[in-house]
């Protein structure tokens, strides 16, 4: 079992200080940049395409995190608005942000005249990549735990020995990132975004039932809700896509 003590800030000079957060969050988008740019480059894509998608799309998916968050914990936010813009503390709801991003990335390609099909596979990749790294920001804010357990590799938060929950999506995230990179080359278009939105969400789906902190439906958890649905629209949408593609003798 791991014990230690966590501090959620990089470093605190006077009234200057920077969050592990923020940190991690900034470097997953940076990185994920970085792997679009590539993949762009690759398929004859504009690199400003790229970066105006990234410079518009991350704050627009992040606002979405906030917003569904915030919605969800209405009870709590109504009696503290101030918290509402406190991002720093955590408090952004994945499936808020990815929503958000698929809808902004829908209506950025067709201002600017591109295949969305195409795009989102160029970024398929960035997502699970970006999401592994994000979750140690959890870690180090110590939040998304699991319930408590005796298990070898439980870590010692809130009082007690608990599933880091954070930990098993990240290492998901990762294999789904690998997966993709492998399958990359080898879907038809529009397969490759499809592939993470099911692998991601089937993931999900099963670490959430390990988590104190869910956000509740009623008696339903909402990330597994929307990961079942998800995981439907995303097999629907495999098959169907490379129906097409072998329908048009490609």
């Amino acid at each position: 079992m791991t014990w230690l003590e966590i501090s959620p800030y990089v470093f605190v000079w006077g009234p200057i200080s920077i969050r592990w957060y923020g940190l991690l969050m900034m470097a997953a988008v940076l990185l994920g940049t970085w792997l679009a740019l590539r993949e762009a480059r690759r398929r004859g894509i504009k690199e400003d395409h790229i970066i105006d998608l990234v410079l518009i799309g991350a704050p627009i998916s992040w606002l979405g995190a906030r917003l569904y968050y915030v919605i969800m914990e209405w009870d709590y936010y109504s009696r503290n608005l101030w918290e509402i813009p406190q991002l720093w503390h955590g408090g952004l709801a994945i499936h808020g942000g990815l929503l958000t991003a698929i809808l902004f990335g829908y209506m950025f390609c067709r201002l600017r005249g591109l295949r969305f099909r195409l795009m989102a596979d160029i970024t398929a990749p960035s997502f699970p990549l970006g999401q592994a790294i994000g979750r140690w920001g959890n870690f180090f804010n110590q939040e998304a735990y699991g319930y408590p357990t005796d298990l070898p590799w439980a870590m010692y938060i809130a009082g007690a020995y608990r599933h880091p929950t954070f930990l098993y999506e990240s290492l998901w995230n990762l294999l789904v990132f690998v997966i993709l990179m492998v399958r990359r080359r080898k879907q038809a278009a529009g397969q490759l975004f499809m592939l993470y939105l099911g692998l991601y969400s089937l993931g999900r789906f099963f670490i959430e039932g390990f988590r104190t902190d869910s956000l509740m439906l009623g008696p339903l958890r909402a990330a597994q809700v929307l990961s079942i649905l998800l995981t439907a629209a995303a097999v629907i949408g495999y098959v169907y896509l490379g129906r097409r593609q072998a329908g048009d003798g490609s």
